[in-house]
């Protein structure tokens, strides 16, 4: 099992590794399916996680339901967490672009920590940043980080997370098994517990 950022994985299975089971994007697998990387036919949809804001339990939830409310939050904050855009991770990625379009990007240089992928809630636990911003099951999977919330109104960002079989699979059976288990009430009761929306 290797875990990393959708952009990382993207890269190493177009430069030739492969996998029985592929969870990427739906963006980022139908990409692979026309390279020929994914089984035709195989790609399912598994889940969807929205980039949400996260802060240690127990600590009060910033208002971030509107826009105004999000940007006052991000200022008012002492320090933020997000995972580093150069380092490819959709939700860093994206939030770096939030930061430009309220016009805050130089005011929150300085209280930033990038992180390389989904260790911003792990900051917050830890309380090494006031406030975390990553997909809200990546923080939701971490013991003493809390989801306050998605970014609100057009600043929402849903991801669509699916499941392939890669083209070069030594067990399409077992790994039909698998996307079976990860779609079915079983998968889906998990998925629901740890931040994510069954598809």
């Amino acid at each position: 099992v290797v875990y990393s950022t959708i952009a990382d994985l993207k890269k190493r299975i177009e430069a030739g590794e492969t996998a029985d089971v592929m969870i990427l994007s739906r963006a980022a697998l139908d990409g692979l399916l026309t390279q020929g990387k994914v089984a035709e036919g195989s790609i399912v949809n598994v889940g969807r996680s929205y980039v949400a804001v996260g802060v240690r339990t127990g600590a009060p939830k910033p208002d971030i339901g509107t826009v105004e409310q999000l940007k006052t939050a991000l200022l008012a904050a002492k320090s933020i967490s997000y995972a580093d855009p150069a380092k490819g991770g959709a939700s860093g990625v994206y939030f770096a672009k939030v930061i430009d379009r309220l016009g805050i990007a130089e005011q929150m240089k300085s209280k930033t920590v990038l992180v390389p992928g989904a260790e911003a809630g792990e900051l917050v636990a830890k309380g090494e940043v006031e406030m975390g911003v990553a997909q809200a099951s990546e923080i939701a999977a971490v013991p003493g980080a809390q989801v306050v919330g998605p970014l609100p109104g057009d600043l929402n960002s849903v991801i669509v997370f699916a499941v392939g079989i890669g083209s070069t699979s030594k067990d399409p059976a077992a790994a039909r098994s698998l996307i079976e288990l990860l779609t079915g009430p079983t998968g889906s009761a998990v998925l629901k517990s740890k931040g994510m929306d069954p598809a």
